[in-house]
């Protein structure tokens, strides 16, 4: 066995003749084991936090969207059906978005209309968000779903059938508006459903037949804003969205979802790296206590290194008794710590005993890369802590 590992192993496992020194090598195992389990389970947290988060923006958007890059809409066509054909796409559906003008019982809001097709759930799944009245009635074609920020801003229930819905759209063309009567495009809508998913999301969308905002907007009946695409299982995103693009050209973009939401995402990312870069910190000033607990053993077994040196050991493996055993308790903490935390998260995720609200527990996800983080972490601290206290022995102190 090599000597150094050997006798730190004897030194880490034994206790000292002072019983000061076990505390303090008990306290900074202790730190090891709950940073271990802090920073476990934040990131648990946060990758729960996220996909949480993420479940409603795959809930409203697709997997991938064709837009056109100069002007609003363009016209879906034979050469574009075409392309779309592709053992990759589950289902795609065309839609057309505007913002408008909402007025309801002299209450007003700014919103935008989208106007989707019979195949629009097969790509998302709106209609799980609907909690009041119905989704879309695809044969009356008046009928809107709206959001339950607009619900709430204009006073809207389902079903009302004493007071319509009224959608304002500015007609197209230039100079100045002589007449607010002639100026916009009017529809009288009736709310059937409200859908509730994010603030943001709900304060924007109302939703109606295609065929209603393709004559609100003054649209021909194959002239859309959009396209949107979901995939098969196991599909390559980013490899058919570089074959899509190609075959579209440079006339329309293709955009994948996290490109949709591209400012949503890097929130998301920034405050995963804080918190992980918050608990290091924390885990930092945890392993000033390995420190001290080694720079005391090293004080306490003095006579025994001076024995060491003596009998022909160097200080460069005299150093490296204090690293390994520095090493070892680190090490001893963390696997402790993740034993604990592991469990935690599974039985958390299964069960859901730790609740945000009555109907809500707090969403964790288990990540083998979040248990490699850890243990990447605290190792690497660890030795660096080690290597800090053990510096302090020098060939004047065993001499």
């Amino acid at each position: 066995m090599n000597f150094p590992f050997y006798i730190a192993k004897r030194y880490l496992f034994s206790k000292s003749s002072n019983n000061a020194i076990n505390i303090i090598t008990f306290i900074a195992t202790l730190g090891v084991i709950v940073s271990s389990i802090a920073l476990f389970i934040v990131l648990s947290v946060f990758s729960g936090l996220k996909n949480f988060s993420l479940s409603f923006i795959r809930t409203v958007d697709p997997d991938l969207k064709i837009s056109s890059v100069e002007g609003k809409s363009f016209f879906y066509n034979d050469s574009i059906k075409k392309l779309l054909v592709k053992d990759k796409i589950a289902s795609y559906t065309k839609v057309v978005e505007e913002r408008v003008f909402l007025n309801y019982n002299d209450k007003s809001h700014v919103a935008s209309i989208k106007g989707v097709d019979t195949n629009y759930l097969y790509v998302n799944r709106l209609d799980t968000a609907v909690y009041f009245g119905n989704w879309l009635n695809y044969t009356a074609k008046h009928t809107v779903v709206v959001g339950s920020g607009i619900a709430n801003a204009l006073s809207i229930g389902a079903y009302d059938f004493l007071e319509s819905l009224k959608i304002f759209v500015p007609k197209p063309g230039t100079g100045y508006i002589t007449s607010p009567k002639t100026a916009f495009t009017q529809v009288n809508t009736q709310p059937i459903g409200v859908y509730r998913l994010t603030d943001d999301i709900d304060k924007k969308y109302v939703y109606a037949n295609l065929t209603l905002a393709q004559e609100l907007l003054n649209y021909k009946s194959n002239q859309v804003t959009a396209i949107e695409i979901k995939l098969k299982e196991k599909t390559n995103v980013k490899d058919l969205q570089s074959e899509i693009q190609n075959d579209l050209g440079s006339r329309f973009k293709v955009q994948t979802r996290e490109q949709l939401n591209s400012v949503f995402y890097k929130m998301l990312n920034t405050e995963n790296l804080v918190s992980y870069l918050v608990f290091t910190l924390i885990l930092i000033i945890a392993l000033f206590n390995v420190i001290g607990a080694i720079v005391m053993m090293i004080i306490d077994k003095r006579d025994n290194l001076k024995t060491l040196f003596h009998l022909g050991a160097d200080i460069r493996e005299i150093r490296k008794v204090f690293v390994l055993q520095g090493f070892l308790l680190t090490l001893f903490g963390l696997f402790i710590g993740l034993a604990i935390a592991i469990p935690f998260i599974l039985l958390q995720k299964k069960y859901g005993f730790v609740m945000i609200t009555q109907t809500l527990a707090y969403p964790v996800e288990f990540h083998w890369i979040n248990v490699l983080l850890v243990i990447f972490t605290i190792v690497v601290l660890g030795f660096i802590a080690a290597n800090i206290a053990s510096g302090r022995i020098s060939k004047k102190l065993v001499e």
